[in-house]
């Protein structure tokens, strides 16, 4: 199974949300599962990649020229696709992966996150989101849109919803029940 991680590329960012993410780069290579990730150097793509890494992990990465351009491209990758632009980027990774988990990031993140919310909420896929609520990191988040819900921008009977979990082991313990309910 090949499983997406949408995450920071921040060097700024405290330690702790890098070992989070070895672990998670870990795990996945563990359970004998392909990681695919933005294919660039820094913050948690590092470490994901470098988890995955050191269990001898298969690591696909997705690259756009625009982070090539950059200097930022990762040597991490056991295979790596090119494209040209981030929104080619977004449709190849949705097209390769079977499952989506976000990590703590920013603008890029939450926009990766959104809009495999949005493609599934039209029917485009029904493969499972989710997202990592490490130490709270999106707790305001999370509380925007139980606001938007009980304003009815959402409706409460939802055709597709992000699973949430707390750390990592309980995103891994959603990634089989959700594997095995397909």
């Amino acid at each position: 199974m090949n499983i997406a991680v949408f995450c920071s590329s921040s060097n700024l960012i405290a330690d702790h949300y890098k070992s989070a993410a070895f672990r998670l780069g870990e795990l996945i290579a563990e359970s004998g599962n392909k990681l695919v990730y933005g294919g660039a150097t820094g913050g948690l793509m590092d470490a994901v990649a470098e988890g995955a890494q050191s269990k001898n992990g298969e690591i696909i990465g997705v690259i756009s020229q625009a982070i090539i351009k950059m200097n930022r491209q990762s040597n991490l990758p056991t295979e790596l696709f090119t494209v040209e632009t981030l929104s080619d980027r977004k449709a190849l990774m949705k097209t390769l992966t079977d499952v989506f988990v976000v990590l703590p990031g920013s603008y890029g993140t939450l926009d990766e996150m959104l809009d495999i919310v949005t493609s599934g909420i039209v029917g485009e896929h029904k493969k499972p989101l989710i997202l990592i609520n490490q130490e709270g990191f999106y707790d305001q988040f999370l509380s925007q849109i139980n606001y938007m819900r009980s304003e009815m921008f959402i409706p409460a009977d939802e055709k597709y919803k992000p699973l949430i979990a707390q750390n990592i082991n309980h995103c891994m313990e959603l990634i089989n029940l959700s594997t095995k309910n397909s």
